[in-house]
């Protein structure tokens, strides 16, 4: 076997396929607690002064180098809300989002305790408020669905020629569904709300 071909096979046997070209990942953990009308979904706000402050979102961030999702999702979450990762029974994992600026988004889903819902701290740094939502209103409330256009901008000194494509080649756009829910005044939407829509699915 030639010193290229022993580099091609290290490098991809044993390789775990991600998505070619994605710069990172995320995780975030879609926490399920149990209340006295059934399953619930734990939300979070974010604090004001992060990038979109005051959106909902489930806990999780970037994952580390050589870090799982469960791995990521869990020790955010104990970050952000304070739940200690041993009172997270993981359930499994829905699938995950390739967002369109070339991240991915691996959501983890997990039942918290009694125990750690009654240790629930919001970080006042990440978290302006937690609360909760029944799973029930998600499945019996359609949500408000809008769509926008990804239309692709190709500059004006892109090599047409030496590729051999007409000016006018046919570049492919596509479009974002963007699911609404509104719950006591706030608006779940936006990649938690894809989510949460794959989790009553």
């Amino acid at each position: 076997m030639t010193g290229e071909l022993e580099r091609l096979a290290r490098r991809f046997q044993g390789h775990e396929p991600g998505l070619l070209g994605a710069s990172r990942s995320y995780a975030v953990l879609c926490p399920l607690v149990e209340g006295k009308d059934g399953l619930r979904l734990l939300f979070e706000v974010r604090a004001p002064q992060l990038r979109q402050g005051g959106e909902v979102c489930f806990p999780g961030g970037k994952m580390e180098p050589g870090e799982s999702p469960a791995d990521c999702a869990l020790r955010e979450t104990e970050e952000e809300l304070s739940i200690p990762r041993e009172e997270v029974r993981l359930l499994g994992m829905p699938d995950f989002i390739c967002n369109q600026r070339g991240f991915l988004l691996r959501p983890v889903l997990g039942l918290v305790s009694p125990a750690g819902f009654a240790a629930l701290r919001p970080s006042p740094a990440e978290v302006a408020e937690a609360f909760t939502a029944p799973l029930s209103f998600f499945r019996e409330t359609k949500p408000d669905l809008r769509r926008y256009v990804l239309a692709p901008q190709v500059p004006e000194d892109f090599p047409y020629g030496p590729v051999g494509i007409p000016r006018d080649y046919p570049w492919s756009g596509g479009q974002v569904e963007v699911p609404i829910w509104y719950y006591q005044g706030r608006a779940v939407w936006g990649m938690t709300a894809r989510l949460v829509r794959e989790i009553i699915r």
